[in-house]
């Protein structure tokens, strides 16, 4: 039977997830769960265009390989970041699937970046999992470098204890972040670009892209919380020193997706008061585990503050980059936009 290669629409969001849910299960993340709903939420996010973004390859009504590409919506020292994530079947691996995948990914990621950033240094982005894995292989194989490394950390909620990590009440009080208060939500994204302006593997968040992430069905208001500098004569927008943003991807599992304090505000305690609220409210409601990632070079020490409040390390993942000039002399790349076929029938 011949492989079919063609962009992923919502319709195939339940192949999707199976695929992503088998190699999450290859790849020892027994603790990961991808949902169709939430898969084809993706190809609904700013700045995607599904039919030129991603790639899916099909042995008859199964999905066997797939690749997805993402471009930091501004630059980062001058240099603009594509993401790059995919895999292959285990069954389907030797057969020239990855590489296929990657023979797309890269040029594609060329030619949307130089779209976006004109003139701009481009890093590719490759999350490769635990070292040592067969995407790591691949990419080393393809002159990529392991870049950064990031810790994944969890608490059992059920024997979490929140009155043994004592911390500081936020002086100005915190609140529940609502979605729904567009000016609330506005003071978080701004906190957020401050927080990380100095960590040189994040970009800003654009409003649309914020709105779009507080959007998602994921996002859990009720276990995200926020605390306000006691100085009343700042602007709400400008008056949130601390933020703890939540998700769901698995259920009984909240995840911490952002956590953030500006320069003004640290040293206070401010994030791991609000962490601990969150733990104990996510306790409350029935939640088993909490969870995490971290940047292991994250210059506030963030990991340290997190086992301080309760978590504890899993496991290590590994992110390659590569450095591409503009317009690089990349495999298959033909500069001009849309250029490759995508709808190809490759023969076993």
């Amino acid at each position: 039977m011949s492989i079919v290669w063609k962009p992923i629409q919502s319709s195939h969001a339940t192949a999707w997830a199976e695929l992503s849910n088998l190699l999450a299960a290859a790849e020892g993340y027994d603790d990961e769960h991808y949902d169709p709903a939430e898969l084809a939420a993706e190809l609904e996010e700013p700045g995607v265009e599904y039919a030129l973004d991603t790639l899916g390859a099909w042995d008859g009504p199964t999905m066997v390989a797939y690749g997805q590409l993402r471009v930091a919506a501004e630059c980062r020292d001058g240099v603009a970041t594509a993401f790059l994530t995919g895999g292959v079947h285990p069954a389907f691996r030797r057969r020239g699937l990855g590489r296929r995948v990657m023979d797309w990914l890269e040029p594609r990621a060329a030619e949307l970046v130089c779209d976006r950033h004109p003139d701009a240094p481009i890093r590719l982005s490759l999350w490769a999992g635990t070292p040592g894995s067969g995407t790591s292989r691949l990419a080393e194989g393809r002159g990529f470098e392991p870049a950064r490394y990031f810790l994944d950390l969890r608490v059992d909620l059920a024997s979490w204890d929140g009155s043994a990590f004592r911390s500081r009440r936020p002086t100005g009080g915190s609140v529940p972040l609502d979605a729904g208060d567009p000016v609330l939500a506005e003071g978080v994204r701004r906190a957020h670009n401050e927080s990380f302006a100095e960590h040189g593997a994040s970009t800003e968040r654009d409003p649309e892209r914020w709105a779009a992430q507080l959007a998602a069905p994921t996002f859990r208001p009720l276990f995200s919380r926020v605390a306000y500098s006691p100085e009343s004569t700042l602007p709400k927008e400008d008056a949130v020193d601390s933020y703890v943003v939540s998700g769901e991807y698995e259920p009984g599992e909240l995840y911490v997706c952002l956590v953030g304090t500006r320069q003004r505000a640290r040293r206070r305690g401010l994030a791991s008061a609000l962490l601990r609220d969150v733990l104990h409210a996510a306790k409350t409601a029935g939640y088993r585990t909490a969870a995490l990632s971290v940047d292991a070079e994250n210059l506030s020490g963030a990991a340290r503050l997190y086992e301080r409040v309760g978590f504890r390390r899993m496991r290590t993942d590994v992110v390659y980059e590569k450095m591409l000039t503009p317009f690089a002399k990349v495999p298959g790349y033909a500069g001009e936009r849309g250029s490759r076929q995508q709808d190809a029938v490759v023969g076993h």
